[in-house]
């Protein structure tokens, strides 16, 4: 008999059974680690691999979350059975009794997965994807699209993970689907300034603005307001200059309409004051 055989021997003796149940747990938390290295190994060949035959970065990004949550389920099932920390027996029948407590409790998990699944099948939108939730009050780009969340990244670095099954509940505006966007400014004047010069001064913005493109171009007077005349231009622009355009335009709009005299302006109210004596 070998010295470590002793020992094990004279402690199982003093300790009974603690000595053995130990050694199983030191060997499943062994098994368990490298398992766990062997899993991130094997999802990260299955992206690699995925990316290479030019795979939907968003069903990449689902297939690998799914892989990495199923093959760690399984995983601690089959250290639990084989090392024998519970009776196979007894394991069978707690899953068996827990079934509908586990389904009640991941009734939201299980609609986040149906929802990814609906967002890979359907495609209302891809990673990469400038999305919009007018019910969350929430927008922002796709960055990946897993088993129960989709991360989006929003204007201002922040990091939104939305519940999947937000997605098939929700309205969503994909800003990004289409290549170009008909750009809409509509701006105020008063009664007093002059509309033609207004109308004028927008369509020769819109002609000098390059990234403009040679599509068809509305302007137009869209109201006679309380207070103000309402004019506005109508102009297609490529999707990723959008914003850049809007933002310059109105810049423009401001200072060329400064120059011309035309006045941009507040809500007013006109009031007529009676006499004593008209009354």
């Amino acid at each position: 008999m070998t010295f470590v055989e002793q020992i094990y021997l004279y402690l199982e003796g003093k300790l009974g059974g603690a000595v053995d149940f130990v050694l199983k747990a030191l060997l499943a938390l062994i098994i368990y680690f490298i398992a766990r290295k062997l899993i991130q190994k094997l999802c990260t060949i299955i992206k690699k691999n995925m990316l290479k035959f030019r795979a939907d970065e968003a069903i990449t990004s689902f297939t690998v979350s799914l892989v990495k949550y199923s093959l760690n389920i399984l995983l601690v099932l089959t250290i639990i059975v084989q090392l024998n920390i519970v009776k196979e027996s007894s394991l069978t029948a707690a899953i068996a009794s827990a079934g509908v407590a586990i389904s009640l409790a991941l009734q939201g998990g299980l609609s986040n997965f149906a929802g990814g699944v609906l967002s890979l099948l359907l495609k209302p939108f891809k990673v990469g994807d400038y999305i919009v939730f007018p019910n969350e009050n929430q927008e922002g780009t796709v960055l990946k699209i897993e088993m129960y969340y989709t991360t989006i990244s929003s204007v201002d670095n922040r990091t939104i993970m939305i519940p999947n099954a937000n997605l098939t509940n929700s309205t969503i505006v994909n800003v990004t689907a289409m290549e170009k966007r008909k750009l809409e400014i509509k701006v105020g004047i008063s009664y007093n300034s002059n509309l033609q010069t207004a109308k004028g001064i927008l369509q020769r913005l819109v002609e000098e603005e390059p990234r403009f493109l040679e599509d068809e171009k509305q302007f137009f007077v869209d109201n006679l307001g309380e207070s103000s005349i309402t004019v506005g231009l109508r102009a297609w622009v490529l999707t990723e200059n959008y914003w850049p355009v809007k933002w310059e335009m109105n810049e423009k709009i401001k200072a060329e309409f400064d120059n011309a005299g035309i006045e941009i302006p507040f809500p007013q109210l006109d009031v007529h004051v009676k006499s004593a004596e008209e009354s």
